[in-house]
């Protein structure tokens, strides 16, 4: 005979019952939840397998693209130097990458050989025989520009040569598969500092010394290739050239650049016509010699302040190009303008118009002597 459960039996199965329905129901959730995030897992890296194939074609593309443009460039690059005789006279790797040094040595002359020795030129000695003679003073009296000799610095003076190098260091970076950074102190690192300091100390790309000389090698490769592409000289450069040629001014270049290549440079820029000479030497007191006009007449044309160091140790005026440099840095210069078209002839004139001799000559003082006074003398006669 079955006996019915009282209330409290009817009670614990019915919360039993609902516990086991709740817990198959949380099992159930459970089970949907670690599914879907199954499903999510498998999709996360099927998409990740599928974004690192595309990565790396995208690089084996690149590196493909890369070695083209490098070949190409290396079959244009020899048939510019078949066609130029490139490879019988190589361009010198100069001062191109290298932190120029400018400061007292460059008023301390040079040294060239006479039959009776060697013979040392300085500031003093070219401002001592570069003295002007009977008819030159008197030609130059009539036509005063003439007594004066323009030098002018290669970089940033003649060809924006700092665009040429940001596209070699690009060129290079993307040869290497590297990034150029482009904080403001970096870029002028690179613009100003040596190739060697650059690559170990800022952008850390080389270790080893095989690995340097490479990258350095490949950088002034690069550099030569913007250089014979190169047809444009800076802005208002040839209307200036214009006036000082109608004057009568000669003109001179300074660079450590491989002379060669700067000739080939200059007639592609249609401007060798206004200089008289190219020396091979960046020494400003040869540019002066070879002018035939003592240094104390001669004028630089510069950008940066050690140049401006230089043109005054060699007792020369200069004129600085703000641009690379600020204004501020550029305060010793003796004339700062923003671009050529602001300079005229008379400004060169105005420059040595507050003295007469060159201030940095020794003078001897003039002693004003009185004439002797006569004595009065009276004849007696006895």
């Amino acid at each position: 005979m079955q006996v019915e459960p009282d209330e409290d039996e009817r009670l614990i199965a019915w919360v039993y019952r609902r516990s086991v329905m709740a817990a198959e129901a949380d099992a159930c959730r459970l089970r949907r939840k670690n599914a879907k995030a199954l499903r999510l897992a498998i999709e996360q890296s099927e998409r990740e397998a599928k974004q690192a194939t595309t990565e790396k074609a995208r690089v084996a593309k690149l590196k493909q693209e890369q070695d083209r443009v490098r070949a190409r460039n290396g079959r244009q690059m020899r048939m510019r130097r078949m066609a130029s005789g490139f490879d019988a006279f190589p361009p010198l790797p100069g001062k191109v990458f290298v932190e120029e040094t400018i400061g007292a040595e460059y008023g301390e002359g040079f040294e060239t050989f006479r039959m009776d020795g060697p013979l040392n030129i300085d500031v003093d000695y070219l401002n001592e025989k570069l003295q002007e003679c009977f008819l030159q003073r008197i030609r130059h009296a009539m036509k005063p520009d003439e007594a004066f000799g323009l030098i002018f610095s290669w970089d940033n003076v003649i060809a924006d040569t700092d665009s040429l190098k940001l596209d070699a260091w690009r060129q290079l970076a993307l040869e290497e598969g590297k990034d150029i950074p482009t904080a403001a102190h970096i870029q002028k690192s690179i613009l100003h500092g040596a190739a060697d300091h650059v690559l170990r100390k800022v952008l850390y790309w080389a270790k080893e010394d095989d690995q340097m000389e490479r990258l350095k090698a490949r950088l002034i490769e690069l550099y030569y290739e913007s250089l014979f592409k190169l047809d444009t000289p800076v802005e208002g450069l040839r209307e200036w050239l214009d006036a000082v040629r109608t004057a009568g001014i000669p003109c001179a270049v300074a660079s450590s650049l491989d002379r060669r290549c700067m000739v080939e440079a200059l007639d592609r820029m249609a401007l060798s016509k206004y200089f008289k000479n190219i020396p091979l030497t960046c020494l400003l007191i040869f540019s002066s010699w070879q002018l035939d006009r003592k240094p104390s007449k001669c004028i630089v044309f510069e950008d940066d302040p050690r140049g401006v160091t230089a043109a005054h140790n060699c007792t020369m005026m200069a004129v600085s190009l703000i641009g690379a440099h600020p204004a501020y840095e550029l305060e010793q210069a003796d004339l700062a303008v923003a671009r050529y078209s602001e300079l005229s002839v008379i400004n060169l004139r105005r420059m040595f118009a507050h003295k007469g001799l060159s201030f940095m000559d020794m003078q001897k003082q003039i002693i004003e002597r009185s004439p002797p006074k006569r004595k009065l003398t009276v004849d007696t006669i006895f």
